[in-house]
């Protein structure tokens, strides 16, 4: 089985612009999370895929494999998809280009779900950590997940899920993290479908692997990653790295 990872790399992200090409210790936050990505020591070849000369040529002048976009994407599955088409490929793991801290333990719990999928049962697995404050429960930029009893997702929203009419009952809520792994056909499947009303309403690409009849596991993890999304994202990072 072969496993790779595939960090989407876009230059002009909306709240930071430019923010992979920030410098974080000496090299820019995309060169971090490459070089992160390898030291996991998880994956048979990882690669950016981009849509920036900019980042390409810096991720070629440290050796490291790096595809261009030839096409427009709304989302990172759809640049991933497009760069593994022609790939011989068995799992695809979707890194994101803004988080340099892999946490190796939950990308290790992520492709244990296929090594242990012998019927080929699961299309994708990606993680859920726990929320603890009613803010973070409420804020929609905080996307919420609901599983069934084998934690296969049944619905991903920014809205409360489950909503509390029963206040009696100890329910836990589960905020839905961005890291995916895929089969490759899943991949290539998502790729070629349109967008899906569910996930036009709002807004999580996750949405159309379920209006497809994907089966999405869900593994929990403790571990809250350390992303950059604004400059003071990248101060705090700088001490971490540090």
């Amino acid at each position: 089985m072969k496993i790779i990872a595939m960090i989407p790399a876009r230059y002009n992200a909306s709240r930071f612009p430019g923010k992979l090409m920030k410098d974080l210790a000496g090299e820019p936050v995309i060169v971090r999370t490459y070089q992160s990505a390898l030291q996991t020591q998880l994956f048979d070849e990882v690669y950016v895929v981009t849509d920036s000369e900019v980042i390409y040529d810096t991720i070629a002048k440290v050796g490291g494999k790096v595809l261009m976009s030839k096409k427009e994407h709304d989302c990172g599955s759809d640049r991933i998809a497009e760069a593994v088409e022609n790939l011989a490929v068995d799992i695809v793991i979707n890194v994101q280009g803004d988080e340099p801290f892999i946490d190796k333990i939950s990308l290790e719990k992520l492709i244990q779900v296929f090594k242990e999928d012998k019927d080929k049962q699961i299309d994708l697995a990606s993680l859920k950590v726990k929320m603890k404050t009613k803010e973070e429960i409420e804020n929609p930029n905080n996307v919420k997940v609901i599983t069934d009893q084998n934690d296969f997702a049944i619905y991903f929203s920014r809205s409360v899920i489950p909503y509390p009419r029963n206040e009696n009952m100890d329910i836990i809520h589960y905020k839905h993290k961005g890291v995916y792994a895929f089969r490759k056909r899943a991949l290539l499947d998502f790729y070629t479908t349109p967008m899906t009303p569910l996930e036009s309403a709002e807004k999580i690409e996750a949405i159309r692997y379920l209006e497809v009849g994907k089966k999405i596991k869900m593994i929990e993890t403790s571990i809250e990653s350390i992303g950059i999304d604004t400059p003071e994202d990248l101060e705090a990072a700088k001490k971490e790295f540090n």
